[in-house]
């Protein structure tokens, strides 16, 4: 027999969400401490996670073995959202370097991208590697307009846009556009599909505040299409990850809020503070991670985070 949700975590709002969680599993805070927690990253062989505290111009380490937390980087560019490669190193979006960055083996930090035609990148915000090495990155203005998040800087693009870094790095290049304020951005299992998150309404009167879906050309390094997959009905969507199944978990004002792939929205996991991003993690990759405003959370779950393999 099926318990029923946990009333305190959960909210069904389609019956196919009763598939994906445990009705005895509980959201737990694992540490709390940040101004603006951020970019959560699982590194499997370590058994630990890493997420940004933007504000504070740290990051943090937490231990799956011990439940430790510790300051991985400080300074630390402001950096946000960040990614593994598929030789395990860390990649890096900074607001302060205005780059893409990573992590090398012996833990020297390597710019990726930082100039589009002559022109500095404004605040890369999140990235995803595609298997075929590429990284494909967001690239919004929240962390040159204020010094909070970064430096207070002019925009020399002019725009807020997606790009795409070659595998071999020698090229960046603009793949999508018309965004207000470009954030999340995650490919469907199968890397047909391209998923950005526009966070506009930050800027605009009645801005955008959904999740536009894009599908990849044949090339594998274009997009056509960019409808909208789906609208926020609490605050904004920011970052968000896609599981096994295709479904879509995404932050939100309320907590975290999962899509189906045909775009319903089967349900909720709630949170008491604003989330900003998730990952899965874990021993099984059954464990999605939460960035909430101030804290980090977590929660087992009923299916597993998607792994593209490498080309």
């Amino acid at each position: 027999m099926a318990l029923d949700p946990s009333p305190t975590t959960f909210e069904v709002r389609d019956a196919r969400f009763r598939k994906l969680f445990f009705g005895n599993a509980h959201l737990e805070k694992l540490y709390t401490g940040c101004r603006w927690a951020e970019g959560p990253v699982w590194f499997a062989a370590g058994r630990y996670l890493l997420w940004s505290d933007i504000p504070n111009d740290r990051m943090l380490r937490w231990d799956e073995c011990d439940g430790s937390v510790a300051v991985f980087r400080q300074p630390a560019m402001n950096t946000n959202g960040h990614t593994v490669d598929h030789e395990g190193r860390l990649v890096s979006c900074e607001h302060r370097g205005r780059c893409v960055s990573r992590t090398e083996h012996d833990g020297s930090r390597r710019v990726l991208a930082s100039h589009v035609e002559g022109k500095r990148l404004s605040s890369p915000n999140d990235l995803v590697v595609k298997s075929d090495g590429s990284i494909w990155f967001t690239d919004p203005s929240y962390g040159i307009d204020s010094d909070y998040e970064g430096d207070a800087s002019p925009n020399e693009i002019g725009a807020q846009c997606v790009y795409r870094i070659a595998p071999d790095l020698a090229s960046v290049r603009r793949v999508a556009e018309g965004f207000v304020q470009p954030n999340g951005i995650a490919f469907s299992p199968d890397e047909r599909l391209l998923y950005v998150a526009d966070t506009g309404a930050t800027h605009v009167d009645n801005g955008p505040r959904h999740i536009r879906r894009f599908t990849v050309g044949a090339d594998g390094a274009s997009v056509q299409g960019g409808e909208v997959f789906a609208d926020c009905e609490a605050g904004l969507f920011d970052g968000f990850r896609i599981d096994v199944h295709g479904n879509l978990w995404t932050s939100a004002g309320d907590g975290v809020h999962c899509f189906a792939p045909d775009g319903t929205l089967l349900g909720k996991v709630r949170v008491p503070e604003v989330v900003a991003n998730v990952c899965f993690g874990g021993q099984k990759l059954n464990r999605l991670f939460i960035c909430g405003t101030t804290s980090l959370y977590s929660v087992y779950l009923n299916t597993r985070g998607a792994v593209r393999p490498a080309g």
